[in-house]
């Protein structure tokens, strides 16, 4: 594999991307997504003619039996109607390749018993992000893997009221790998550049992004919790350009899933990989050693920033954006700390 080319989030040059897309002339057609499934003209009501317990003949039995075969039903229907979209070809992307239905009702739902059952995330102040509109989320970033982007994609997903959906930035090899290129694009992710965050922003979306990089991701645990440099404050002159509010968010338990030990600088070059992880049980014990451990998490979105009181060139000034992105930065840091001094344990 070539060296990865690892493209800084504050970069506003002009990039030639590709994009996965179909073979010409096989463009999917542009239609509205669908809504959950449901046979039309059936009404989630009560039949006619039951007894005072719901069945016909007054036993909750009949009723319990009609409304579980109803309901599995209505799930074998949306499944057959959701294979003949993805066989037909009848599914929305966007520009960026972003399939929001496959998110919702694949991506989603292979990701959740990670979410709920290993790491057991528990989520705070997710209403600080805004119910409509453009919002920046600025995180920490840790753990070797990048799980903490995709635990932080189902927290947004799955917690906020108003339903929105994370677009997560990421670095170039992320794209570069085969597979994980794929479902990072119908996941809804996209290069880590101005130009990309900055349509999306324009476009009412939820933008995520982990400043620290791979400085971040891989630190040594020794330095767990301890932020790394945010950069050029690239993020904070997006957001400014945007108009948007910055949502710093801070990750707890992410730093332990992999406990760092070491690096093997020698094997990540020839792999051209940033970094190859030494840790406890890996490579030590094969496949077996790449498991995460079952630490517990905490998700906490904070206060948002706003920046819309801004004039428009301020994106321009260097000394507003040294401040906020360590008015950011700090608050992110605050906070882990403050997470870390209420936490039981790593596991529990």
């Amino acid at each position: 594999m070539a060296d990865a080319k690892v493209i800084p989030f504050d970069d506003d040059r002009s990039r030639a991307r590709r994009r996965p897309g179909r073979a010409d002339g096989e463009a999917a057609p542009v239609r509205a997504l669908p809504g959950p499934q449901q046979d039309a003209g059936e009404p989630e009501s009560a039949g006619e003619g039951t007894g005072p317990h719901g069945g016909a003949d007054g036993s909750a039995e009949g009723s319990g039996e009609r409304a579980g075969g109803s309901g599995w039903e209505r799930r074998l229907a949306g499944g057959l109607a959701f294979l003949r979209r993805r066989i037909t070809g009848e599914y929305e992307v966007d520009e960026f390749g972003y399939d929001e239905e496959l998110t919702d009702q694949v991506l989603m739902s292979l990701l959740r018993p990670l979410y709920d059952s290993y790491f057991r995330v528990e989520v705070k102040g997710v209403e600080n992000i805004p119910a409509d509109g453009g919002a920046l989320i600025v995180a920490n970033h840790s753990g070797t893997l990048p799980l903490d982007g995709l635990m932080m994609q189902v927290a947004v997903h799955d917690h906020h009221p108003a339903g929105r959906h994370l677009r997560l930035l990421a670095a170039d090899l992320v794209f570069m790998l085969p597979v994980v290129n794929e479902l990072a694009r119908k996941a809804g992710h996209t290069l880590a550049c101005a130009e990309d965050a900055e349509r999306l922003l324009r476009s009412g979306e939820i933008v995520g992004v982990m400043p620290e990089g791979f400085k971040g991701i891989g630190k040594p645990f020794g330095e767990r919790y301890k932020l790394q440099r945010f950069g050029r404050g690239g993020f904070v002159s997006t957001a400014l350009r945007a108009g948007v509010p910055i949502v710093p968010c801070s990750i707890v338990g992410a730093e332990e899933i992999y406990p760092m030990i070491g690096n093997a600088k020698t094997l990540a070059r020839v792999l051209g990989f940033p970094y190859f992880p030494l840790t406890p049980t890996f490579p030590w014990l094969g496949p077996l050693g790449a498991l995460p451990l079952p630490t517990k998490w905490t998700i906490q979105f904070g206060e948002p920033i706003p920046t819309d009181s801004y004039a428009p060139e301020a994106a321009e000034d260097p000394m507003l954006m040294f401040n906020l992105t360590d008015q950011v930065r700090e608050q992110i840091q605050h906070t882990l700390y403050k997470l870390l001094v209420q936490r039981r344990s790593v596991f529990f």
